[in-house]
């Protein structure tokens, strides 16, 4: 019973923190974000969980760690603050037209980074008067926090939901391929009441995991379901899952529907590889991890993630283990009824 509770305990730990932490400040919005060299530009920028009225905000536009600007703030709000520029008439490197980076910093805060924040336009590519202050004191904020992210926003917390219940779902289905196998081999009855019930809780995980990831795709994308390859290729794999239900309820005598479903089963995951695993790989997709987008690195998932997005796999697997123990010890009951 010990794994049951510490499975619980994971669980109640992973919806606790990963909802109570608070996201680090971040930027939300830059206006007047483009303008020429020579020009002084002032930056309307709008913050989230930012405190600029509280401490006197730094605020410095970077090219490269060699040629930074400095700014000044004004007329500072909690959310909103106003940073002003002198723009340089000649940048050192080659092109007329130039992104750089917003970074702000005070005690309260801590330090936010905005890549290509400004657009620099009609820049000539000479040497000019560039300065390189110390920016060795920007360090964080004390305190753990999760790491503020564009578009994301707060729903980057669904990382402990949606991905967890998917790696879950991928380690209760090679425990069905393996219970599968092992039935062909010995036709044992209590191989293919495991492999069935730690399939079915796979097949509710992965839906699960479709629901939760259509919900971050409503707030991050902008609509329910798109046209990605990631998501039309899990949901093919989930409909192939689906008919391993519809085939174990359509065949009535108890052999034939533990052969039938060991195969099919067996084809179930072979298909799921290719269609979740390589295909989407092979083109462009706006979900991490596929088409270039980088998934579970140091940019997406930092060491405040880790702490509870580890975890999450964990609580999430012991949870349907749980779960088919249950339909496992109800299939014997009625196994030996009829026996």
């Amino acid at each position: 019973m010990w794994w049951k509770y510490l499975g619980v305990m994971i669980l109640l730990y992973v919806l606790v923190v990963g909802m109570v932490v608070p996201l680090k400040p971040g930027i939300t919005n830059i206006g007047n974000s483009t303008g020429k060299a020579g020009d002084n530009i002032v930056l309307n920028i709008a913050g989230y969980n930012t405190n600029f009225d509280k401490s006197k905000t730094s605020v410095w536009l970077k090219l490269d760690d060699n040629n930074i600007i400095t700014g000044n703030t004004l007329n500072a709000t909690a959310r909103n603050m106003d940073a002003q520029f002198q723009l340089p008439p000649l940048f050192p490197k080659k092109g007329n037209t130039h992104q750089m980076t917003l970074i702000t910093y005070n005690a309260v805060d801590g330090p936010t980074v905005t890549p290509n924040a400004v657009t620099v336009l009609n820049a000539k590519s000479q040497d000019g008067n560039w300065s390189k202050p110390d920016l060795s004191m920007l360090t964080d904020k004390p305190g753990m926090q999760y790491p503020y992210r564009s578009i994301l926003n707060e729903t980057i917390r669904n990382t402990f939901f949606h991905i967890p219940l998917w790696f879950s779902m991928f380690i209760l289905l090679i425990a069905g391929l393996w219970y599968s196998l092992k039935y062909l081999r010995g036709k044992n009855m209590d191989d293919d009441i495991i492999a069935s019930s730690v399939t079915t809780v796979a097949i509710l995980f992965g839906m699960l995991g479709i629901v939760t990831g259509s919900i971050w795709a409503r707030f991050t994308w902008g609509a329910w379901w798109s046209p990605d390859v990631k998501l039309n290729m899990s949901a093919t794999a989930m409909l192939i899952y689906c008919a391993y239900l519809v085939l174990r309820s359509s065949v009535s005598d108890r052999d034939r529907k533990a052969q039938l479903s060991a195969a099919y089963s067996i084809f179930a995951f072979m298909a799921l590889i290719p269609l979740v695993f390589v295909i989407p790989r092979l083109t462009d997709s706006l979900h991490p991890g596929n088409g270039g987008n980088p998934a579970l690195g140091g940019e997406d998932m930092e060491s405040t993630l880790r702490m509870v997005f580890y975890p999450a796999i964990i609580g999430f697997t012991l949870l349907g283990l749980w779960i088919a123990s249950l339909s496992i010890r109800y299939q014997r009951l009625i196994e030996r009824k009829y026996a």
